[in-house]
């Protein structure tokens, strides 16, 4: 009996700590979330930065939480700067639309145009007599000169590389409107962006043979994870930075 009312007193003293901790956190994502309108002190013009709750949800056992930026619209050219504008971010009042234009993420073009190659470079090996030239050939009913013949053609590696750049755009556009980055959200939004048009195209999709299908359908979830990855991994990486 003795131990059963020490275990409800542990638990509730537990539970209390607990509760503490979460209403302080809550106070600081109250208090700091939300996009923040700054004035840049490197050229004093206008950004909307964001504070990073996470970090400072960590820190919260402190007297005061330690704080930085994780987010800025003038990042990732000027990731790398002091983030002197923080004091003017925590004063400043929640960023609120209509009151501030905060911008779109931009689309940076490198790694979208690296994804792109990669994923058409992944296709010309798929399709290779390396791996499923033969099987290929078989479910399309090719013969081996027809398909040297077009081999040699421009067109089907032009429409390839076409596709795999709009789809890389795409991928680039999803991060950039969600404001995401990263290896994980970059597969996230390819799977996504695949998923939809695939669905959008699945009437002609279900009438290829099924040994036609297997193959084209490995060969689109690899170029789709490898597009994702690198578009959402080198988002602030493969940048070109202003001196």
């Amino acid at each position: 009996m003795v131990f059963l009312i020490w275990l409800v007193l542990f638990l509730v003293v537990v539970s209390f700590l607990l509760l503490l901790g979460a209403f302080w956190r809550r106070a600081i994502y109250e208090r700091y979330s939300g996009g923040r309108p700054v004035t840049c002190p490197e050229d004093h013009r206008p950004a909307v930065v964001n504070i990073d709750l996470r970090h400072a949800a960590a820190t919260a056992t402190e007297a005061s939480p330690r704080l930085r930026l994780c987010d800025c619209t003038r990042w990732p050219e000027r990731s790398q700067c002091d983030q002197d504008c923080l004091a003017a971010a925590v004063e400043a009042e929640p960023y609120k639309e209509g009151k501030v234009k905060a911008g779109r993420k931009q689309i940076y073009h490198l790694p979208v145009l690296l994804a792109a190659f990669v994923a058409w470079y992944v296709g010309a090996i798929w399709h290779s007599h390396y791996m499923f030239r033969a099987e290929w050939m078989q479910a399309v009913g090719l013969t081996q000169a027809q398909v040297k013949q077009i081999v040699w053609w421009l067109s089907p590696h032009l429409l390839t590389a076409a596709v795999c750049l709009l789809f890389a755009y795409g991928v680039a556009w999803l991060l950039a409107v969600s404001h995401r980055k990263g290896v994980l959200q970059g597969v996230l939004m390819a799977v996504l962006l695949g998923g939809a048009l695939i669905a959008a195209s699945w009437f002609g999709i279900a009438r290829l043979p099924h040994a036609l299908f297997v193959i084209e359908a490995g060969y689109v979830a690899l170029a789709a994870v490898t597009v994702g990855a690198i578009v959402g991994g080198l988002y602030d990486k493969l940048v070109l930075r202003p001196e």
